[in-house]
């Protein structure tokens, strides 16, 4: 695909949960409501240090660090009520401070950008609406890929639809899953804190610069090499 960006910065990929739309909390307590149907007791914040991962790797994870094991059925199971709780929230899911003016200045400075997701395409097509992202800029979801995240398969893909390296790529996330990914395909990697995740944990991870969240971001964008 030719890249219709002027590529005069690198390219931002971001993430989407605690990266741009305030929903992580949300993803919590469905995953929360998902376990207690199929009657597993699992505490906060066991929940909360997975999201970002792929349902099915967050599962798995979740089963381990509670001494379990999970069938496959069990886990398509624990997906599908996820989802249907999710859905039931996505109306009180709103924007995280900045992000839809980080990314109306990124498309002003015609800076490429694209969204690179573990969600699936049917929730975060409903959740992205706030955003108005234009029909140009790729959105990368768990549907598109084989690996989850740590793996950087949707960062790759995000940056082969915008026809750039991701070496040259900039990955915006809120968890060390978004980080790790980054640094594992070499890109550089900048945290926010808005999905929880501490600036020492995000720094651990690999993380150039951290910021408070998409406002802070927008607010030092020379820091990462965009001209402002």
């Amino acid at each position: 695909m030719k890249n219709k960006f002027q590529l005069t910065a690198p390219a931002v990929l971001f993430d989407l949960d605690g990266t741009l739309m305030d929903s992580n909390y949300e993803h919590v307590t469905a995953w929360q409501l998902a376990f207690q149907s199929a009657g597993i007791e699992v505490p906060n914040f066991v929940v909360h240090r997975c999201i970002g991962m792929r349902g099915s790797l967050l599962i798995k994870t979740v089963f381990k660090e509670i001494g379990r094991t999970c069938g496959e059925q069990t886990s398509k199971r624990l997906e599908k009520l996820h989802g249907r709780y999710f859905d039931k929230q996505l109306s009180s899911v709103k924007p995280l401070p900045g992000a839809p003016s980080l990314l109306k200045a990124l498309s002003r400075r015609k800076v490429p950008w694209a969204i690179a997701t573990g969600g699936d395409k049917r929730a975060v097509m409903k959740m992205i609406g706030p955003l108005s992202v234009p029909a140009i800029v790729p959105v990368v979801t768990a549907d598109d890929v084989d690996q989850a995240k740590p793996e950087p398969d949707v960062f790759l893909v995000a940056a082969q639809r915008l026809g750039v390296s991701l070496s040259d790529s900039i990955v915006v996330g809120d968890s060390v899953w978004d980080i790790l990914g980054a640094r594992r395909a070499k890109a550089i990697g900048v945290g926010l804190l808005s999905g929880g995740y501490s600036e020492s944990e995000l720094g651990s991870a690999g993380a150039y610069r951290v910021y408070k969240d998409p406002a802070d971001l927008l607010d030092h964008l020379e820091e990462t090499g965009i001209d402002t």
